[in-house]
């Protein structure tokens, strides 16, 4: 069995996960892809090397089972897991009178309650290993709150979240980082963004907060395009 480090990357099928999947294979690491698009997972796999090199497994992030399966399954398959990248995101319209209730519910279980269990699924593991990198998507909007942005408020708590693990796992070689990113075009938009940053921009930054020696802890990588002033 190959020796290759294991990345575990939620919301894996489109985007900056799919985009970090294959930056991350490029720089010689493994995958366990989890997503809710079964197809569109498989069809990376094979664009990634095929099932020595990545594996496929349809999870919703809300459910704790489903959770807990990826992390198994990163096990199971390849005999390690070294990190894991809680991405799996949901965006909404801005405006407290926008968007239904149901939408708000579902954005607040997948940015919130689903990044908590991608970070409960993980440190075990990481706690019993003694070593681990726990990534997390956040955004620009987790740092200044946006006007009628319920997904704002997601996104501070997933900072919260980043600042309140890194402050737990401080006497243990366990590693986060917080990526937080400005405007991406990316399918989290309905119409392509002009003069945004690309998902590959943004995978960059995860394979670069990845490649660090163990001994430095990249906490924040905080990323505009040049003409987002706020």
């Amino acid at each position: 069995m190959s020796d290759d480090p294991v990345l575990l990357i939620t919301g894996a099928s489109s985007g900056i996960g799919a985009a970090t999947a294959r930056h991350a294979a490029q720089a010689g690491w493994r995958l366990l892809l989890a997503a809710r698009s079964q197809d569109k997972l498989e069809a990376l796999v094979d664009e990634l090397g095929g099932e020595e090199r990545a594996a496929a497994l349809r999870c919703d992030v809300t459910e704790w089972d489903d959770q807990q399966a990826a992390v198994a399954a990163a096990l199971e398959r390849f005999g390690r897991l070294d990190a894991s990248f809680a991405n799996a995101g949901v965006g909404a319209a801005r405006g407290f009178l926008e968007e239904s209730v149901e939408h708000w519910r579902a954005m607040m279980d997948t940015n919130v309650y689903g990044a908590a269990l991608s970070i409960r699924a993980a440190l075990g593991h990481f706690r019993e290993q003694g070593a681990g990198h726990m990534l997390l998507t956040g955004s620009v909007a987790g740092h200044k709150a946006l006007p009628g942005s319920l997904y704002s408020a997601t996104k501070w708590a997933v900072t919260a979240m980043g600042e309140s693990l890194r402050a737990e796992v401080a006497d243990t070689p366990i590693r986060v980082t917080l990526i937080a990113p400005g405007m991406v075009d990316t399918p989290f938009f309905d119409e392509p963004k002009e003069n945004a940053l690309q998902a590959d921009d943004i995978a960059r930054a995860v394979i670069y907060a990845l490649s660090q020696p163990a001994h430095v802890d990249v906490n924040e990588i905080l990323i505009r395009p040049v003409n987002q002033a706020g």
